[in-house]
């Protein structure tokens, strides 16, 4: 392992080490700082020319510069004539781009903020369809005059889906072409949000990265976005052993996916433990108003005729409808995902599992962000222990929720033996079964 070389990003340094650890080597000396201005400023230390180098930087805390100093570590190493240099990422950043309105905090649009969020609040209220409006597109779009005026009466999220809602919470008409605004339940113009997993690997190959390894990527079809090897390790190993020596009589649990997009990784845990599996499913569509549509008298007839052809939605609801799949009842249920953000979805799935009869309630994650008030709402949430790995640092989220309450496991060894059978031109495969 002489011409290997392994430079840590400001991410995560304490898994860098555990890696280094694994590996039999020390960390190579690099430099990271900010000029006054912000940029971004780097030195490297040692020669990397014809050696394989390998940058670990994971995508946490401050997103956007670390992915940068990973960017500016890969060219840097490049330039220098390094033979090869792959990108360690063990949690991929930008993987993950929800696909619905949410509000500044990450909580969905449809769901009214809590302040005081408590284990037996019921779920939030949905917000009525007829309010959620968006800027129409330009073949309906007004004077820049007439947007300002009604500007002040509008209220804006901060997010690319721009939605707006208005202040006063009704609109009892039908938009026309000639209004700044459309209803989002009329129109079949649907809110865009830009998937950045094509930029994102342009950028990375552009800097000069041969390989890029990770873990449990959100979107499997993100390697596709990549011209370049992409290596995605499983946790699944790793959440198994858990499950096996950490649980009491694990053969009476009952394996949960929160919600559909998992139901696969949990039913291949669930099948190699011969467990049982339950999933709970969110089904998110507009409820139409109910009776006729409105009528008026003609003139030549007494019977009443319609109209109009639409329903006069000014009513209308996204309602959220979550059922469970599976029964649960006196059962200890693990919830296994990829990744915890906001945590509004583990902490509404706990709760439905303690209405259902749940007796405790595990929450099995790679990849903790825990943004926003994430701690806090698990925190008096009904999940009775929450294990993620420590692919992103998690002192800070440890010592608030305390080790009874949260437990965190190591995946430097899957990832060394990762980057020592990658420089040794050995398969990898035995680390999708079977760990390390």
């Amino acid at each position: 392992m002489s011409d290997i070389v392994v430079f840590a990003g400001g991410s995560h340094p304490k898994l860098v080490e555990k890696i280094c650890e694994n590996l039999s080597i020390k960390p190579s000396q690099v430099k990271l700082g900010k000029f006054s201005n912000g940029e971004t400023s780097i030195q490297i230390d040692e020669t990397v020319r014809e050696k394989d180098v390998y940058v670990i930087q994971s995508g946490c805390g401050h997103v956007n510069d670390n992915f940068i100093q990973l960017l500016i570590l890969i060219n840097a190493c490049k330039t220098a004539s390094a033979n090869r240099v792959t990108a360690v990422m063990p949690y991929f950043c930008y993987s993950r781009q929800p696909d619905i309105p949410y509000t500044a905090k990450g909580a969905p649009l449809i769901s009214k903020p809590v302040e005081n969020y408590k284990f037996d609040n019921q779920p939030d209220a949905p917000i009525p369809a007829s309010i959620i409006t968006t800027h129409a597109p330009s073949s309906v779009a007004t004077s820049s005059a007439e947007f300002n005026q009604t500007r002040p009466a509008l209220i804006k999220y901060n997010s690319s889906r721009i939605p707006v809602v208005n202040e006063n919470g009704n609109n009892s008409k039908y938009p026309t072409s000639s209004e700044t605004h459309f209803n989002l339940s009329n129109a079949g113009y649907k809110l865009w949000v830009s998937q950045n997993g094509t930029l994102i690997a342009d950028l990375l190959t552009t800097a000069g990265a041969d390989h890029v390894i990770t873990m449990d990527l959100h979107d499997p079809q993100f390697q596709g976005f990549f011209d370049i090897p992409v290596d995605n390790l499983y946790c699944k190993p790793l959440i198994q052993n858990y499950i096996l020596h950490e649980i009491p009589n694990y053969l009476d649990c009952v394996i949960v996916s929160p919600d559909a997009g998992g139901a696969k990784r949990a039913a291949k845990i669930a099948d190699a433990l011969e467990l049982s599996f339950a999933m709970i499913h969110k089904e998110r569509r507009c409820q139409l108003t109910k009776g006729p549509p409105r009528a008026s008298l003609s003139s030549n007839s007494a019977d009443p005729v319609p109209s109009s052809t639409h329903v006069n939605n000014s009513n209308n609801k996204y309602v959220a409808t979550t059922m469970l799949v599976g029964d649960v009842r006196d059962k200890v249920c693990v919830l296994v995902d990829d990744l915890v953000d906001t945590s509004y979805t583990i902490t509404r799935a706990a709760k439905l599992l303690k209405d259902q009869g749940a007796t405790k309630v595990i929450a099995i994650m790679t990849h903790g962000i825990f943004s926003g008030d994430a701690l806090s709402r698990i925190k008096q949430s009904g999940i009775d222990k929450i294990v993620v790995t420590n692919t992103v640092p998690q002192e800070l989220s440890l010592k608030f929720l305390g080790s009874d309450r949260m437990e965190v496991l190591d995946v430097s060894k899957v990832l060394g033996e990762a980057i020592r059978r990658i420089h040794n031109g050995e398969s990898i495969s035995m680390l999708f079964e079977r760990g390390w």
